[in-house]
């Protein structure tokens, strides 16, 4: 593969898995700093990520094979890039667009102008942040590489450039005071209601609650498959050939079954109800049995016909998004089975 298009390949994959993992502490961390989460957030940090592992992947992908490395002398003249886009025709704007110590320089100052725009739209940082972040960014960077990745490799196999640390820096700086641009619609998202501020329990919420539930447990399941197959191989000593393809899969099922009934049942929510704030009030019978009856309605039972059949558990997931949206208080097939009403986990009890 084009050592190019690796970087930008490993860096959205990456990206990808990082976005599954982080998603449900990342939605409830972004409800409890600013009450809500919208498309917008999602997209700006979705985009931070690709960006960050962007970073890391192009300044040290492809990793070469230890026994063809060769070593890279370090760079520590400052503005030697000038002699080197001297040493090519400058005399006008084509030839400075084919140059290549200019284009590599430009290159070098945008990789770090997004950083800027970054630290402004989600950490509400300035110009002197953006700059020293670039600056501490851009030289962990270049320390990795003259080291060999820490002493991974017996020498630095990219070139460590003085120049490149300051055309980062110059970079990251740009983009902190570009980022200037944005701040009237900061200003303008600061004066809306504050975090711990009630909201309505829309459409949109109670969704993101369920995405959250199916997220933990298809990873809570992916992890207890593992943990039995590492059990089997590392403890049991069984071969890998005559591993028990049915264990995994029992744990895979049974372990985020019981472990989110029992979430629901001891705090009253599931996990994506915590994750975006929602209560649950009233409710037929005992708490206990409402809650139960909740869950059954819910994710465990989506869960329940995951372990029979896959179309199943397909109509159940369809018929709770039309409940959802018919229902008028968004409780959904679960406040219909246990008479239950989701609320503002902010808001106070209601009699």
């Amino acid at each position: 593969m084009n050592g190019q298009v690796l970087p930008a390949v490993v860096a959205v994959l990456l990206g990808a898995v990082f976005a599954v993992l982080l998603f449900v502490p990342f939605v409830a961390v972004q409800y409890r700093r600013e009450g809500r989460l919208t498309l917008r957030q999602l997209l700006l940090w979705g985009a931070f990520l690709v960006y960050g592992l962007a970073l890391w992947t192009y300044t040290l992908l492809p990793l070469p094979d230890p026994d063809a490395i060769r070593c890279a002398a370090p760079q520590l003249r400052p503005f030697q890039f000038v002699d080197d886009i001297l040493d090519d025709p400058v005399g006008s704007l084509s030839a400075l667009r084919h140059n290549p110590a200019v284009m590599q320089v430009a290159l070098n100052v945008l990789l770090f102008v997004p950083l800027g725009f970054f630290l402004r739209l989600i950490w509400r940082r300035g110009v002197l942040v953006s700059t020293l972040v670039g600056f501490g960014l851009s030289l962990a960077i270049e320390t990795t590489q003259v080291t060999g990745v820490w002493g991974i490799y017996p020498c630095g196999y990219r070139l460590f450039d003085v120049d490149d640390l300051l055309a980062n820096t110059a970079g990251a700086l740009l983009g902190g005071a570009l980022s200037l641009a944005v701040r009237p619609l900061l200003a303008r998202r600061d004066a809306r209601p504050v975090a711990d501020a009630p909201r309505p329990v829309t459409i949109w919420r109670r969704l993101l609650g369920m995405l959250c539930d199916a997220l933990a447990v298809a990873l809570t399941g992916g992890a207890a498959g593992i943990a039995v197959n590492a059990w089997q191989l590392y403890v049991a000593g069984v071969p890998a050939a005559q591993l028990d393809p049915a264990a995994p899969n029992v744990a895979a099922t049974a372990v985020p079954f019981v472990l989110l009934a029992a979430v629901v049942l001891v705090t009253g929510g599931t996990v994506g109800d915590h994750a975006v704030l929602v209560r649950w009030e009233g409710g037929v019978g005992p708490a206990l049995a409402a809650r139960a009856l909740r869950y059954l309605a819910g994710i465990g039972g989506w869960q329940l016909l995951g372990m029979l059949t896959s179309p199943l558990d397909a109509l159940f997931a369809v018929a709770s998004i039309v409940a959802l949206v018919i229902a008028t208080e968004r409780g959904g097939l679960p406040g219909v089975v246990s008479r239950m009403r989701p609320v503002d986990a902010r808001a106070g009890a209601r009699v």
